[in-house]
């Protein structure tokens, strides 16, 4: 019987290099006698000196199993506790044919990948853009991005490379997880293709754009306006034809964010005068979820200049060799980063092309009376909840006109923090709105409420009677 030479690791089950003849072998083909070689170039005192406080292996799969689903069991889900929550991703019903048509072996397992394994999955992406394209009233749509965030962030770039221009102009109400993401794509001055972000402040006594501080900061090396309809705070801004108006004026891109899901109730964003529409896909048939992106998507007019800045797959119709036959194609696949790497357009990194899947079949059950439906329940809906509230002793609804599914609470009256609030609120398992005291102080202790069409009257009742005793 071999013995095991006592310097090498002790094999682990899943890793089949842990094994000391591998582990010899990468030794060997790294040019290294040891694995501390490999780490040479990093300094002494970057090295962790301490005891790793790691559990001892675990012996089984079995025990494994018990060890994670005990740890799952510590969490509290939407399912579980009535969920007020929202802030960029929000509780909506999901039909089960979306969760169906994503764990189809024909598209999880080829959702990416050569041209040959399509599997229908290119008929599906490509009924994906046509049916976003109809929903925004833009006829060009890119494959699904990341998340909102990643959408903005790559609109504002193209918009740059369009008029040549740096200067980018966002609203101060934005999510400022949202905001993050745009400056982290805006890049250093020290390095090609930065912008400069500049904030524009909204209006304290209606939440949307303050125009005045908008017109004092345009003017002709502004490249993009970038505003959010409706916005982060839930409400609409009224005044976004304008808005779209002083970019143009000033020969600059207007660049609008969407909720999709509010359009079966509200005008899309080319009517008013968006050039580039980016926003969530979440909405569309994707369940919650933390550490993966929830999805977003941008969409322009079917002109030159815009398809050839984009950044993402687009998949088209293309004729074939037999005569009156079609297929389906990526285009404009050499200016992305998977046909050029780092000389694409922009680098998108990670994507969601599965939720696509999910995104047409959600879509396509829904119709134009199904969002125009589902978007008048949730306004009813949020409404009502927002009514019954500001009923409540030193509750405030901030601004009570002009929302869709989201509104603000403040709770300053009650001379308590969201916090507490919020921890007393879960007691009676129910979570509270999202803590906006951090975010924006000026408003006070306040929290951004979301209620869409999965809240029925008496959930929303069993809310406002927990404010009720929680804020007495």
């Amino acid at each position: 019987m071999s013995q095991v030479d006592p310097q090498l690791p002790t094999p682990h089950p899943f890793m089949a290099n842990s094994a000391p003849g591998s582990y010899k072998e990468l030794l060997r083909v790294a040019e290294v006698k040891e694995i501390e070689e490999v780490f040479e170039q990093i300094p002494k005192d970057h090295l962790f000196k301490g005891e790793w406080s790691v559990p001892s292996a675990l012996k089984s799969e079995a025990a494994l199993y018990k060890h994670l689903t005990g740890m799952l069991k510590k969490n509290i889900s939407a399912e579980n506790y009535i969920s007020f929550l929202g802030a960029g991703c929000w509780q909506h019903y999901v039909p089960s044919i979306c969760d169906e048509m994503v764990t189809r072996t024909e598209f999880a397992t080829p959702v990416w990948g050569t041209p040959s394994s399509d599997h229908g999955r290119n008929q599906v992406w490509f009924e994906f853009s046509s049916q976003l394209g109809e929903l925004v009233d833009m006829d060009f749509v890119g494959l699904p991005l990341y998340s909102y965030g990643t959408a903005a962030g790559h609109a504002l770039r193209m918009a740059s490379r369009i008029n040549g221009r740096k200067k980018v102009l966002i609203p101060a109400s934005l999510d400022p997880e949202r905001a993050k993401v745009i400056y982290n794509y805006a890049g250093f001055s020290e390095l090609e293709g930065h912008l400069e972000i500049i904030a524009v402040n909204f209006d304290p006594a209606t939440g949307r754009v303050d125009l005045k501080d908008l017109e004092s900061k345009l003017d002709n090396t502004v490249s993009a306006i970038y505003f959010e309809n409706p916005n982060y705070l839930g409400i609409f801004e009224s005044d976004a034809a304008k808005i779209c108006a002083l970019a143009h004026s000033v020969g600059a891109e207007a660049v609008v964010g969407v909720d999709p899901i509010s359009l079966g109730i509200i005008a899309p964003p080319p009517e008013y005068g968006a050039d580039i529409v980016v926003g969530t896909t979440q909405p569309l048939g994707v369940h919650m979820n933390a550490g993966g992106g929830v999805g977003g998507f941008i969409a322009t007019r079917d002109e030159e200049k815009y398809a050839r800045e984009y950044p993402t797959l687009q998949v088209s119709l293309t004729d074939t060799l037999v005569p009156g036959e079609m297929a389906f194609g990526l285009t404009l696949f050499e200016q992305s980063s998977y046909g050029s790497r780092e000389h694409g357009k922009d680098w998108t990194g990670n994507s969601v092309y599965l939720w696509a899947v999910a995104n047409a079949t959600y879509m396509s059950l829904m119709g134009p009376e199904g969002f125009k439906e589902v978007g008048n329940s949730i306004i009813q809906r949020a409404r009502y909840a927002a009514d019954q509230i500001a009923t409540i002793k030193g509750l405030k609804i901030t601004w009570r006109d002009g929302f869709f599914k989201e509104f603000v609470v403040n709770f300053d009256g009650t001379r308590k923090s969201v916090s507490q609030i919020n921890k007393k609120l879960l007691d009676k398992k129910i979570f509270g709105g999202k803590d906006l005291s951090e975010d924006f102080p000026a408003l006070g202790q306040s929290a951004l409420f979301c209620v869409t069409e999965v809240h029925s009257v008496e959930e929303i009742d069993s809310l406002v009677k927990a404010l009720s005793e929680v804020c007495a």
